[in-house]
């Protein structure tokens, strides 16, 4: 009977480890609370720019991975795209913003 309470425990751990570590990032995918806290970014950054007269009708696409925010899209000049840029670098949580943005 100990010798299966053992097994059972030892089964029972490795299991434990396995999610554990299934939840766990690396360099090239998230962690489940990275893909959270990366979601939640790119939601502030897409209301502050709604919220802003210059950025609301921009066609900017936002992406956040691993705190970096990736900007992305068509902008009517240098300005709006800075203003995006300045806007996003507000945001609580944007280690890095990398400007994709296109003046048409």
């Amino acid at each position: 009977m100990s010798k299966l309470k053992s097994i059972t425990r030892f089964l029972l751990s490795l299991l434990f480890i396995i999610l554990v570590t299934g939840c766990a990032g690396n360099k090239v995918s998230e962690s489940t609370g990275e893909y959270f806290d990366d979601s939640i970014v790119t939601s502030k950054i897409k209301t502050a720019f709604l919220g802003d007269s210059r950025l609301r009708s921009a066609d900017i696409t936002v992406t956040t991975f691993k705190a970096a925010v990736q900007l992305s899209g068509f902008v009517d000049s240098k300005a709006v795209a800075d203003q995006a840029v300045q806007v996003a670098r507000t945001i609580k949580g944007v280690k890095v913003v990398n400007n994709s943005l296109v003046v048409k």
